[in-house]
């Protein structure tokens, strides 16, 4: 999966927002087919908010152990 640019997070708000409209049109209109593939583009939008909320709550910087370096002689 790729990740999102934590930048976008309204832009994908929005989107959440404007797929869950076009649910509710969709239903209204009888396009069913219409309306369940919405409902898994709307899904994979939420998944894709989550993980960016979890990363974003996860700390930014790590500090690896790289050990000491060793000097070779010769």
């Amino acid at each position: 999966m790729l990740r999102v640019d934590p930048a976008q997070r309204a832009r994908l708000i929005e989107i959440i927002r404007s797929l869950t409209e076009r649910i509710a049109e969709a239903k209204l209109n009888g396009w069913l087919g219409e309306e369940e593939g919405l409902r898994v583009s709307l899904e994979a939008a939420r998944n894709k908010l989550t993980a960016m909320d979890r990363t974003r709550s996860q700390s930014t910087t790590r500090i690896a152990d790289l050990g000491i370096p060793q000097i070779r002689k010769g």
